[in-house]
């Protein structure tokens, strides 16, 4: 693919002269605020461009630990550190790339229209013959030159333009992907996705007629039922994407293939649940009755709270729901592959006094946790006179009777 408004790497590698390189060498494990306070601010040294660097590497140790161990890698400001994509999502992303692409006919050509920092497109890259990354900031581009030759993407190509202007007269891909930036024309935050830049609904059509594979990373915070109709049928999965029970991302994956029933895949670490959009009616609620013979209870990861897969977490773990909208499980038997947390659960009462102190029992400190209940876990933290922490967990919740209910648990050692 063409490539006339690529970015050389000597655009940004004469900024580090071996002085300032030294530095960052010699301070890259220290506290960034020892480092800003002594620093020495003589003529070789580019103090503010190396506490870039020196703060940059030390978020990339624990979010990109691939890139921070890679010692001529550029940083950006603090900033985009922060809101780009952490190596889970972004190892993630490409192996949903290699997915799709399997079988296509070669070349495959990948093209990421919002190139941004890199990170996602630098993992991505290595699933395809070739890759293009369209950014239209000189300085990302820049950055992106560099640190996909340091990082050994030898296949990529760095455009410096507007994705939506490129897309328009680019020649065919295999896959195009796309993170819109989530701010509105008054530079808010948004989550619509009509509000986002570009505007990939209105898009929709443009993607697809140039690449079989649209991928577009959206906010957590969306309503996927809704984005699905949003889309008009050209979605043919949708993966809710979590990295240590946070959940990160939804992506969708549109198709020229038209779908009435997406796959749904979420995903939260090594685990992973699927099923098809519609199935995921309610699940089995546990009688009143039953609730003191349980023995364990589970709480779902938080990709399968996002897409509401419990019923089909419950065919695979034969356990069941406390109340109807409380998505705590219980059951007689202990699951060690359950995608969440589980406990032990020790006793279970109602909110009157006598129930509060036999499940207490003296205990000070807990780990509060609500679901379906009135108070916040603050609230119930407070009343109780429990402070933070410790052995002992303590979820409250409203069962299929409708009663206040207090779980007292454990972790499984």
């Amino acid at each position: 693919m063409g490539n006339d408004n690529a970015i050389r790497d000597d655009d940004i590698a004469p900024r580090i002269n071996e002085a300032t390189r030294a530095f960052i060498m010699a301070h890259r494990d220290e506290d960034i605020r020892d480092v800003a306070l002594h620093a020495k601010r003589d003529g070789d040294v580019d103090v503010p461009f190396a506490l870039d660097q020196i703060a940059g590497r030390r978020i990339a140790r624990t979010k990109l630990p691939r890139w921070a161990a890679t010692d001529g890698i550029i940083y950006p400001p603090h900033v985009p550190m922060e809101q780009c994509s952490s190596q889970p999502a972004a190892e993630y992303k490409a192996r949903l790339a290699a997915e799709l692409i399997a079988g296509q006919p070669h070349p495959t050509p990948l093209v990421d229209l919002t190139g941004g920092f890199g990170v996602d497109f630098s993992f991505m890259a290595r699933a395809f013959d070739e890759a293009v990354y369209v950014e239209r900031q000189p300085q990302l581009c820049a950055l992106a030159t560099h640190n996909l030759h340091e990082l050994g993407v030898d296949n990529a190509h760095v455009v410096c333009g507007d994705g939506v202007a490129f897309l328009k007269t680019m020649p065919p891909a295999t896959l195009i992907y796309v993170d819109p930036a989530r701010r509105d024309a008054h530079g808010a935050r948004t989550v619509a996705i009509a509000d986002c830049t570009p505007d990939v609904l209105a898009l929709r059509d443009e993607l697809l007629a140039k690449a079989p594979f649209v991928v577009i990373k959206l906010s957590p915070m969306l309503d996927w039922r809704q984005t699905i109709d949003d889309f008009g049928g050209a979605v043919r999965r949708l993966d809710i994407v979590a990295v240590h029970n946070e959940c990160k991302e939804i992506l969708v994956v549109l198709s020229r293939e038209r779908t009435e029933r997406p796959l749904i895949r979420c995903v939260d670490d090594d685990a992973s649940v699927e099923f098809l959009a519609g199935d995921d009616e309610r699940p089995s609620v546990a009688p009143v009755s039953t609730l003191p013979d349980m023995r364990f209870l589970y709480e779902p990861n938080a990709a399968i709270m996002k897409g509401g897969a419990f019923a089909t977490l419950q065919r695979r773990w034969p356990a069941a729901q406390i109340g109807v909208n409380s998505h705590l499980f219980v059951a007689g038997r202990w699951f060690g592959d359950f995608p969440g947390r589980a406990f032990v659960i020790d006793d279970i009462g109602t909110m009157n006094k006598k129930d509060v102190r036999r499940l207490l029992g003296g205990v000070k400190k807990a780990n509060v946790a609500v679901r379906n209940f009135p108070l916040t876990a603050a609230q119930l933290a407070k009343k109780l006179k429990l402070s933070d922490g410790g052995d002992v967990y303590l979820f409250a919740t409203t069962d299929a009777g409708g009663r206040h209910i207090l779980i007292r648990a454990r972790k499984n050692s």
